[in-house]
This record gives structure tokens, sequence and C-alpha cells, in this order.
């Protein structure tokens, strides 16, 4: 494993590598039933509702979370690369908050949509061993384990692979070539792309994903919006009176002005897990963060959606002429402080790297005392060069190509 040469662990392995004490006899409630038990309704509803920025439907989730005790979740990513803050700090924030509620969540690892997508240059084994590191960032990070399972996709579909072709073509039956392609944002692509047979498939395994994993509740980023819908409607289409609730989660834009999201591609964009002190301490100087202007400011998102979910405070220090140290117990607070200009980019912008890096730590400690951990790392980032390369070198040969004259590395000009 320490190689990453090897195929997927098995769900039984992913859960028991994160750590996480199982119930101490069978039928033992567990620690997320155990919080739950002491929960009423409204606030078990209140937990779950705060996850999404939009829920299809409230009326459905609350009458979910009245009938059924561990409504199951479904959540899953492809492993394509760098993990940024919203994925590995947000989505830790949403698990805790599911499993608390005594939700169970399925982690659904999408390897082999990821090589539909050609992610990884399409090679497997990368995939799988950039997945594998992934789940290393949640355990270090401080996601809580009890009541998560991780789940490969191509351990799982073949296991009962009639099951699930069979709701993958009954979906694709069900719908239009246009219906489908309007889906394709999933994939961090547009309608206009020139899209492969592979990624059209790609929309209609998804949505036979939620069915095949039997979820009651899709918690997907806003991206993921339109095969969520598509799941609902192939409900009207069959006439499935349940319908996967959607809980789709708030978006977090890149860092500098103008980027609607994070991008893995443009380092500066976003806060990865791994990013040592000094490069969050610079990226976030550098942030987008107009003065008394809250409106796209990815600083204070970064505090809304991140920090105070995760602190439950914003620690802000300065010098006495700039109004002193204090400590901002709400979001609404900041906001006040901020628009009246009593708060300034200057001493926030510190404040936010202070915080965000006090979460990173246990990250970066645990790819430094794991030996495991440390050799996924460095495999991952072999990857990352070996893209570059090939990147550099399609870029020469198309220029080439087109009677472009490239300098070679290292040549005199």
């Amino acid at each position: 494993m320490a190689d990453g040469t090897e195929g997927p662990p098995t769900a039984t392995t992913a859960a028991a590598d994160g750590g996480a004490a199982g119930p101490s006899q069978p039928g033992a409630p567990s620690l997320a039933e155990a919080f739950a038990a002491g929960m009423s309704l409204d606030e078990r509803f209140d937990l779950v509702r705060s996850i999404g920025e939009e829920c299809i439907t409230e009326e459905e989730l609350r009458n979910l979370l009245a009938k059924k005790p561990n409504p199951l979740c479904y959540d899953g990513f492809e492993p394509s690369g760098r993990m940024h803050i919203a994925q590995g700090v947000m989505k830790a924030i949403n698990v805790n908050k599911l499993t608390s509620a005594g939700c169970s969540v399925k982690i659904w690892i999408a390897d082999w949509f990821a090589q539909l997508n050609n992610k990884m240059g399409g090679d497997l084994k990368k995939i799988q061993t950039t997945g594998r590191y992934l789940i290393e960032i949640w355990k270090a990070v401080g996601m809580k384990l009890d009541k998560v399972e991780f789940l490969w996709t191509s351990e799982e579909i073949n296991k009962r692979p009639n099951e699930y072709w069979t709701l993958v073509m009954d979906i694709a039956r069900r719908n239009n070539l246009p219906r489908i392609v309007r889906c394709c944002q999933i994939m961090g692509r547009t309608e206009q792309d020139d899209l492969t047979a592979a990624q059209i498939m790609y929309p209609c395994m998804q949505c036979a994903d939620i069915f095949f994993l039997k979820a009651d509740i899709c918690q997907l980023g806003m991206d993921q919006r339109k095969v969520n819908v598509l799941a609902r409607e192939y409900c009207d289409s069959i006439k499935r009176k349940n319908k996967p609730i959607i809980l789709s989660h708030h978006m977090l834009p890149g860092l500098q002005e103008g980027q609607e999201k994070m991008s893995k591609s443009d380092p500066s964009s976003a806060i990865f897990m791994e990013d040592e002190e000094a490069e969050v301490n610079l990226k976030i100087k550098k942030a987008f963060c107009p003065p008394q202007i809250v409106q796209g400011n990815p600083c204070l998102e970064y505090i809304k959606y991140i920090v105070f979910p995760w602190l439950g405070k914003f620690e802000v220090s300065r010098d006495d002429k700039n109004g002193g140290n204090k400590t901002f117990s709400s979001m609404e607070e900041l906001v006040a402080d901020y628009e009246s200009g009593a708060l300034h980019p200057g001493d926030l912008k510190p404040s936010l790297s202070k915080a965000l890096n006090q979460m990173l730590q246990p990250v970066r400690d645990h790819f430094k005392s794991n030996s495991e951990a440390r050799e996924l790392l460095k495999t991952v980032k072999s990857y990352r060069v070996t893209r570059c390369l090939l990147s550099i070198v399609r870029c020469r040969r198309q220029l080439s190509d087109a009677g472009v004259e490239c300098w070679q590395f290292g040549a005199e000009r």
C-alpha cells in the first residue's frame, strides 16, 4: 500500500483504517446514534438542514427524519489530484453534522467515474492511489468515521453488476440526449464541450448511484444539482413515491477576484489541504478582500463556511491603535464590523491565515509522522510532475504542428 500501486481497500478496511471505534458488541448503538437519541426532531432537522444552501424538499427531509432514525446519506468524489480546503474541511464538517444527527454516510469513491472523465490520464491505478491519499486527509483533519463507510465504485458495481447496469440502462432509455448533456456540469464540463461517449454515460451512472446505494439524502455540492434533480425526475417516470432528498451545499469561490469556484489547476485559487504554513499565509495575503465589501469577498466566505463551523469563533489579533484584539462569536457580528470599517482587511487576513493553519496542522503532522501517508503523498506529488511535463510536451507538439518554432529547455534565446 505504501508504494501506491495496490488496488482499492475493501469498505471494511477503509473504515477500520480510520481508527474509529466500532460498537463494543453486536447491536450496540454507535456514538452518532447515542448522540442523536438526545436530540429533538427540530434539532436534528436544523442540524441537517444547515448543511445545504438548497434543500429539495424541506418537508420531505423533516418527514424522513421523523420516520427513520438512521437515514442513509450519499456523498461522492472523483479522486483527481489535490484536495482543496472545501473538499477537505467543509466535507468533514458536513459529514460530522450528518452523523451527529443520526445519519449514516456512504462516501462513494468514484474511481471509475474519474477514469470516464479522463482524470489522471485515465490511469485507474493512479486514480485509486489518489483516492487512498484523500481518505488519509479526512482521517487526519478530524472527520468522525463512526457511521461513515468509504465505497469504491469499481468494487461495488462489480459485486452487483446486474442491478447496477439495469438501472443505468433504464435511466438512459427514459431520457433524451439533450437532457443528459445538461448534466455535464457535474463533470466540470460545459454543454459546449466536445464530450466523449464516456462522458455521456457519466450522468446516467451517477443518477443510478443514488438508487444503487439506496440513499435517502444526496449530500453534494450545488454543482451536482442537475443530476440529483434528474434522479427525482426518474422517480416520477417510474412512479416511485419516495424521492431522494437533495441537500446541496455551498460552493466556495476562488481566492482571486472574479473566480466563481476553486480550481485544482490554479494553485492560487484555493488553500489546499497539504499547503505549508507559508503558502497559506501568502495565498491569503494576495487574496481578493475589498474593504467594507462583504458580497463576493472570498476571505469572508472562508470565515463563514470553514472557520466558524470548525472553530466556533474568529479571533482577530491587532494593535491597540486599530481596536485591539477581538473575538467574534458570530458571522453577523463580524460582518457588522467589516462593513462599518471597524475591521480592516489588513487585520482580518493574518487572523484568517492563523485559523486556517490551525486546522491544517494535524494534516501536516499526519503526513510527516505516518510512513504510509507520507509515501502516498510522495507518490501523488510525482503524478503532478508527470502531468505537468505531459502538458508541456503536448503544447509544444501542437505549436510545432501549427508551424510555431519552440525553444528547447535551457536553450539560449
